[in-house]
């Protein structure tokens, strides 16, 4: 029986691109909105790495570390905001392969090396799964000033307080998950990309906008098992 899971995420990068809706739509499943923000769809790119990941039965320290890179965008169902991922990128193999079947997102397995310097997170992602398009990243970011004061109703609150995430099976069936944790601690950031191939990846060209980039040290999250979206159901 899958159940849920225990994880923690630390040293994340929020790289986030408004684009126009209709960039996004045709990616995203007909039975999702495409969520907007001033009348922009965004598109967000999002390294970090997980710690102690396990099944929420399993006791603390017995998890594995797992650094990750996904694209996403922001949508809603049924009037429940969320996260829809396009692609999840993960150093390892067993993670990789027990989310794509237990929990039907599109994890591919990568390279990636996360590195602290100083208070500088310095993070290189470079994508091995076989038959898959190849995508790599690199870049470093750290923290500037004080912790910022996510307002209700902020671009800050809407790129990051989603508590599920939606992905769709190759049969084309909905489902969903919901994420538990503590609101995110956010800070600017000193951000600088020297490389990102995931929206090409992806099948979008790069966005021609300036991105919005935010900084987390991090949250301790529970998800929850993934569940279908039945057409009469409300999640």
């Amino acid at each position: 029986m899958v159940t849920s899971l225990h994880m923690g995420w630390r040293h994340v990068l929020f790289a986030n691109w408004p684009v126009d809706p209709s960039v996004v739509r045709p990616h995203v499943p007909d039975a999702l909105t495409v969520d907007t923000y001033d009348g922009d769809a965004w598109l967000s790119v999002v390294p970090f790495t997980n710690v102690d990941v396990r099944p929420s039965w399993i006791p603390t320290g017995w998890g594995v570390p797992l650094p990750e890179l996904n694209l996403r965008t922001y949508v809603t169902h049924d009037g429940h905001d969320g996260v829809y991922f396009f692609s999840l990128d993960a150093q390892g193999i067993v993670g990789v392969l027990g989310a794509r079947i237990f929990h039907h997102l599109p994890y591919f397995y990568a390279r990636i090396s996360l590195d602290v310097n100083g208070g500088r997170v310095q993070f290189e992602s470079d994508r091995l799964h076989p038959g898959a398009r190849p995508a790599t990243f690199a870049g470093s970011y750290a923290p500037t000033g004080d912790q910022l004061d996510v307002g209700q109703g902020s671009l800050a609150e809407f790129l990051t307080a989603r508590y599920r995430y939606y992905t769709e099976t190759p049969s084309r069936a909905l489902r969903y998950a919901r994420i538990t944790h503590e609101p995110w601690p956010l800070y600017a950031t000193d951000t600088v990309i020297d490389e990102n191939t995931l929206f090409e990846a992806n099948g979008f060209a790069h966005p021609r906008t300036e991105p919005v980039h935010y900084y987390s040290p991090g949250v301790t999250t529970i998800a929850s098992r993934s569940r279908r979206v039945h057409s009469d159901e409300r999640v």
